[in-house]
């Protein structure tokens, strides 16, 4: 996996990246920065779900989840075994008005009541050639598991100057159904085809 190989080896990936997800030369994170292997937790405060639907043809709605808990395993040796687990507050979510949030938190979306997290687990990663990777996995949210794949790219690593700990991330981005999870049977007129972008954070 290019993203863990890029985290773990400095791979010479670094015009890629620019391209993508700018950096500056004053910044801490670099994408050739080394990450040696073990476990990882996720950084809560710089880790987030982006999610986006078409709102009846009328516009475009996004919210986002923050993540509450999670952890990333790399080892240079076994780039391919590496392994993904973080869990999503639903009950969190996040909207630009409280009375949407209380809406798409009832019953008739997430009942974030009765289902206030979401989960995902990977299962492989795959190369796909410079700093970029493939990560399959199961998200399960409502208690509903699906398989869901996610195009991945290494952002960078470095010591945060806060903390004076490692950090390292990636920038992920995938599509799934509202329907595959239970999430809103009764708003049909909102796209079903959920666009999600992914933000994740680890320290040391």
């Amino acid at each position: 996996m290019r993203l863990i190989l890029a985290a773990v080896l400095a791979t010479a990936a670094v015009p890629a990246i620019a391209q993508i997800i700018p950096t500056a030369p004053g910044q801490p994170g670099q994408p050739s920065a080394k990450v040696p292997a073990g476990t990882y937790q996720v950084d809560p405060f710089h880790t987030q779900v982006a999610w986006e639907v078409n709102h009846m043809g009328f516009s475009v709605l996004e919210g986002m989840f923050g993540a509450s808990a999670g952890s990333i395993t790399i080892d240079p040796a076994k780039p391919a075994a590496a392994k993904v687990d973080v869990t999503f507050q639903i009950d969190q979510l996040s909207v630009t008005a409280a009375p949407f949030a209380k809406h798409l938190q009832s019953k008739d979306f997430f009942d974030a009541a009765t289902y206030p997290t979401a989960h995902f687990v990977s299962t492989s990663v795959t190369p796909r050639g410079g700093n970029r990777a493939t990560i399959t996995g199961n998200l399960t949210i409502k208690d509903q598991t699906r398989p869901v794949t996610i195009d991945a790219t290494f952002v960078g690593a470095g010591t945060n100057p806060m903390n004076k700990k490692l950090n390292f991330g990636f920038d992920g981005t995938t599509t799934i159904k509202r329907s595959d999870f239970g999430v809103g049977a009764y708003a049909p007129v909102v796209s079903d085809t959920v666009k999600l972008h992914i933000h994740a954070a680890f320290t040391a």
